[in-house]
């Protein structure tokens, strides 16, 4: 299956990327990691008349912000929207007016599915855990085409991302801090703390993305990263937007 990643910065847009979007298409559905403004672009990288799961790790802007372009796209069987508890609550305030459109108003069918109690109600295996962040924020782990994705964004270093990557085809992890910096105020990922994850899970490969847009100013300062986490984990890729891989 293809991995395209739209948006790769966390925080802002600016020339090294939009904000954080992953798109995966699957044999029998497009799923959607976050909805930062790099969804503007998912009909130009997935099959849209599959059926679309978007999995949402929590509801800070640079994850939510692009569900206002929402109306220019077409899913004609459907877009569920997965995340963590209280998602109704908080899209129902950030989708309506005067904002943008609600999404009762949507020129296609939706569904809000409430992880982890909605897990079961998925049509492949999915696994939501907490990660460590200043708000619920929710790693997802999917077993899509025998393969096994994990996902887990804005968060410090956690047993949880550990398990949720156990043994992944693929880790998605975030890499808002640069090399070496660090804060328990407010927890992310460094390149080192995300190839550590990587390596104590086993993962098989693993991308960076959610590079913060204020620390990474250039795609050099990424060269970087993905230099340093190589000396721990050598299968890793700094993400780019437009980048595509096969898993």
């Amino acid at each position: 299956m293809k991995v395209a990643f739209l948006g790769t910065n966390g925080w802002f847009d600016s020339p090294t990327g939009n904000t954080v979007c992953t798109a995966v298409d699957t044999r029998d559905a497009t799923i959607v990691f976050d909805a930062g403004y790099g969804i503007s672009k998912l009909d130009q990288y997935a099959d849209m008349e599959k059926p679309a799961y978007l999995f949402l790790s929590h509801f800070h802007l640079d994850h939510v912000a692009g569900l206002h372009v929402l109306p220019k796209f077409r899913f004609p069987r459907g877009l569920f929207i997965c995340g963590p508890e209280g998602i109704e609550e908080a899209l129902g305030r950030l989708l309506d007016a005067p904002f943008t459109l609600p999404l009762a108003e949507l020129p296609f069918a939706t569904q809000l599915l409430p992880l982890p109690a909605f897990e079961a109600a998925l049509p492949f295996p999915t696994r939501s855990l907490p990660l460590v962040h200043t708000s619920l924020c929710l790693g997802f782990r999917l077993h899509l085409d025998d393969r096994v994705i994990a996902y887990c964004t804005d968060t410090g270093y956690c047993t949880n991302a550990v398990d949720l990557a156990r043994d992944a085809d693929l880790l998605i992890a975030e890499c808002s801090f640069p090399i070496g910096k660090e804060s328990a105020e407010w927890p992310h990922l460094n390149p080192e703390s995300a190839a550590r994850i990587a390596s104590e899970a086993g993962a098989k490969q693993l991308v960076l993305i959610h590079f913060d847009a204020n620390e990474y100013g250039d795609l050099e300062a990424r060269d970087q990263a993905e230099r340093a986490a190589a000396r721990r984990f050598p299968s890793v890729r700094a993400a780019r937007d437009g980048m595509t891989i096969e898993v």
